[in-house]
């Protein structure tokens, strides 16, 4: 019980503090150049959480093809996932960020129809997907006036790319099986995805006249270091390890409203009826697919068992994952 309940406590603590990231990140762009100031960000946490998870676990996997792997989840999940929204977020609100961040699953359930042959689109889950789509037209129904704008279409374009990012560095991150160190793991993609960032803010960042020396963005550099990547990093695997899957992700349907509100009340981003309607729009799609992706592995699971169980050749069976 006590477990459960640092479980839970750890969840709420990942749904409150990923929903403020996108206002401290908003604050931090606004003082700093986007890939340079997330790339300080996530090289400094990746060595912070690998350091600790070393200190706590003396298991390590320094292997090539673990590095490699790692590497590759740090540049999805972390140089074009992470980056690209820093790098939106010059351009585009916080809270409208987060709104396109929250498509996360879809876009997971998207790529997964592609990649296997296994996986079917059933109704809801294709309802679900157009409602989302629906959800992101709201958001540009709700700032007509900035489409003109080129550098607001080219935020709205990074924070789509790094949402579909982030879903392929997850899908790919799930088919690791026993790592040998979670967390450290976990501080490998978060320091080689901080460094790749910081090698291609050269090519992304005007480097000229910068102000290092900048209270509220040193602030929020601090912030999503400590906050923002290494304790909800720690706190998300932990509640995913004692809690179900279902209810571990909870998180991507409270951040949005943390952060909509938060960009409300300290920068004044506006609110209307679009905001909202896109908001509940985009949280029923994903509930939707959601429901609807679990539906049908579970279809899929009880025609796998009944298989099993009335198969009369035992070698022509499918083999245990």
């Amino acid at each position: 019980m006590a477990t459960n309940s640092k479980a839970y406590g750890a969840l709420a603590f990942i749904c409150v503090v990923w929903g403020t990231t996108y206002l401290a990140i908003r604050v931090g762009v606004m003082h700093y150049p986007a890939f340079l100031f997330a790339g300080v960000r996530q090289t400094i946490a990746g060595i912070t959480l690998g350091v600790a998870a070393l200190a706590l676990n003396k298991n390590r996997d320094f292997s090539k093809p673990n590095i490699l792997r790692q590497m590759l989840i740090g540049f999805l999940m972390l140089t074009l996932g992470n980056g690209c929204v820093t790098w939106g977020e010059k351009y585009i609100p916080s809270g409208i960020a987060a709104l396109i961040c929250s498509m996360m699953p879809i876009f997971a359930v998207l790529f997964n129809l592609f990649l296997s042959k296994n996986e079917k689109l059933n109704g809801l889950t294709g309802a679900g997907m157009c409602l989302g789509t629906v959800g992101v037209g709201l958001i540009f129904r709700n700032d007509i006036s900035n489409l003109s704008n080129p550098a607001y279409l080219a935020g709205m374009a990074a924070v789509l790319v790094a949402t579909g990012s982030w879903a392929m560095g997850s899908i790919i991150n799930r088919k690791n099986i026993n790592p040998v160190n979670a967390f450290l793991n976990s501080g490998m993609q978060l320091f080689f995805g901080g460094l790749f960032m910081l090698l291609l803010c050269p090519f992304t960042d005007d480097l000229h006249h910068i102000n290092w020396i900048n209270r509220d963005g040193l602030v929020a550099l601090v912030y999503l270091i400590v906050f923002g990547s290494v304790l909800s990093y720690a706190a998300y695997m932990y509640a995913l390890s004692k809690l179900p899957v279902g209810i571990a992700t909870i998180y991507s349907y409270i951040n949005p409203l943390v952060a909509v509100l938060l960009g409300y009340l300290a920068l004044h981003e506006p609110i209307n009826k679009f905001t909202v309607l896109s908001f509940v729009t985009i949280i029923m799609a994903v509930l939707m697919v959601n429901i609807g992706y679990r539906k049908q592995h579970k279809l899929a699971a009880l025609k796998n068992q009944k298989f099993q169980t009335t198969d009369a050749f035992p070698e022509n069976a499918p083999l245990e994952s």
